[in-house]
């Protein structure tokens, strides 16, 4: 007989500067003409041609099991029309390898593309509610699950490589891995500043 995941529940963190700075950047309207610098997106778009487009969601409860994470880019999303939505995150894990040392550890996985990263624990995902004209720029190898929102559909602007999702996607299934899934609680919030 077949045992059924435990529901973790998590509440949303209003997604800041200061409480995203781990996963990445929010990025929030500045003046026409203000000149490129630290609050604008630090992207990471090197390894391939850039993608940016519409991707029309449907039906995305506030729940997850599984997570993933691009190895070879930063990502951005942002929902067109300001909608509140969800994102849930785990710091990144990827381990540099310079071939001069020996990685010998049993919890280090191989991801798509060959790269090395530790599995993120349930202990370490967060989610934040993003809303209004802003949009979260994703370090490189940040874990992320979403966009979650409560409306049947909203349209998110996405910009990754043209590639991204065949060759640089490596998912953690908590279900098989940990025995959990995650359950967001929207009605409920901590508007603190949390990581």
């Amino acid at each position: 007989m077949a045992v059924s995941p435990v529901e973790v529940n998590l509440i949303p963190i209003e997604a800041t500067p200061e409480s995203f700075r781990d996963y990445g950047q929010i990025i929030e309207a500045s003046r026409d003409g203000h000149h490129f610098g630290p609050s604008d997106a630090q992207l990471d778009l090197s390894g391939g041609i850039p993608r940016f487009y519409i991707m029309r969601l449907e039906d995305r409860s506030s729940g997850f099991s599984e997570i993933v994470h691009h190895a070879k880019v930063t990502q951005c999303l942002g929902s067109i029309g300001g909608h509140a939505w969800y994102l849930g995150v785990a710091k990144p894990s990827i381990i540099e390898d310079d071939g001069s040392k020996k990685i010998d550890d049993g919890n280090v996985k191989s991801g798509s593309g060959g790269h090395l990263y530790a599995p993120p624990s349930v202990e370490q995902v967060r989610v934040f509610r993003i809303s209004g004209p802003k949009f979260v720029k994703l370090n490189r190898g940040t874990w992320h699950a979403g966009p979650l929102f409560t409306d049947s559909s909203v349209d998110f602007y996405n910009l990754e490589l043209s590639d991204t999702n065949k060759v640089d996607r490596t998912v953690h299934d908590f279900v098989k891995n940990d025995g959990v899934t995650f359950r967001i609680d929207p009605t409920e919030e901590d508007n603190t500043s949390s990581s």
